[in-house]
């Protein structure tokens, strides 16, 4: 595994790649689809989620040893004494543009926790994800103090954003880094930094696991 820590905006704050980790992504594939067809998500996810839980078996294994593996890389990188999982899910970003919803034409946080945090494993190669700088409030982090001054001002660029997804700048947000999307890769960054899948306006939004955007999604709270 080759891990890389990069430090992002004003704020300087941590991101973590992980290179080569995991199984094979083939092999990740083919849990995925075992366990298709998926859900639409229940959040802002504009796609469809498939949560993860002990009685998946070999798909659960996969993520509890991803974590084994990547635990003292994550620690490292963000000063923890350790973590525990949230949340794990198999995930396909396939909405139409024409039909997004005003908040997911924008970028997003997952939590104002400064202890949350999400991790990615990218399976099917992409574009990948990109983080982001509020111009108008000078927002990267959002924060308990600042969380009704960012919504407001989302909500306000939202309903001037056109109905497409995100994908690098734009008048009302700056790009402050990124991470492609590679096979096997893994990212770690916390939940309250801006943050959006990089999603190519051509980018077919396929259902099934073996030929869509799959990407392994986790939230884990540090300690």
């Amino acid at each position: 595994m080759r891990p890389a820590r990069q430090l992002v905006g004003e704020s300087g704050t941590p991101v973590l790649t992980l290179d080569d980790a995991g199984p094979e992504p083939a092999q990740i594939a083919a849990m995925a689809a075992s366990l298709a067809p998926y859900p639409p998500a229940t959040n802002n996810y504009p796609g469809l989620r498939r949560v993860l839980s002990e009685a998946d078996g070999e798909a659960w294994h996969y993520v509890l040893d991803l974590l084994g593996q990547a635990t003292p890389y994550i620690a490292g990188a963000f000063e923890l004494d350790g973590f525990d999982l949230i949340e794990a899910s198999f995930s396909l970003v396939t909405r139409d543009p024409a039909q997004l919803t005003p908040v997911q034409r924008m970028p997003h946080f997952d939590s104002v926790d400064p202890n949350f945090y999400a991790v990615m494993h990218y399976v099917a190669p992409c574009a990948g994800t990109a983080f982001y700088r509020h111009r108008e409030s000078g927002i990267e982090l959002v924060e308990e103090g600042t969380v009704d001054t960012y919504v407001a001002a989302a909500r306000r660029a939202a309903a001037a954003a056109p109905p497409r997804y995100i994908c690098g700048e734009t008048d009302a947000y700056a790009l402050i880094g990124s991470v492609e999307g590679l096979p096997g890769r893994l990212v770690a960054y916390p939940g309250r930094l801006l943050h959006s899948g990089l999603i190519p306006a051509d980018m077919p939004g396929s259902g099934d696991p073996l030929l869509g955007r799959l990407t392994t999604n986790l939230f884990i709270q540090g300690r």
